[in-house]
């Protein structure tokens, strides 16, 4: 599996969960975390032991503010 920096993986009971790994940043997007989640969201679309697609946010505060320059 790959590694990522901006966001969390996990793959279930044929449930993959993507998670904006950025919390103290509001879950904000940076362009390392567009190319994260395009790779994820590839890798669980092609893998047939999975039905299910999870998107969110890690914290309690936001799913995602948006983007960051940073």
């Amino acid at each position: 599996m790959d590694h990522f920096d901006d966001i969390l993986y996990d793959r279930s009971d044929g449930v993959a969960t993507v998670t904006i790994n950025r919390p103290e940043r509001l879950n904000a997007l940076r362009a390392q975390s567009y190319e994260e989640l395009i790779q994820a969201l590839d890798n669980a679309a092609w893998d047939e032991k999975v039905g299910v697609i999870v998107l969110t946010g890690a914290g309690s505060k936001a799913f995602c503010i948006g983007g960051d320059n940073a």
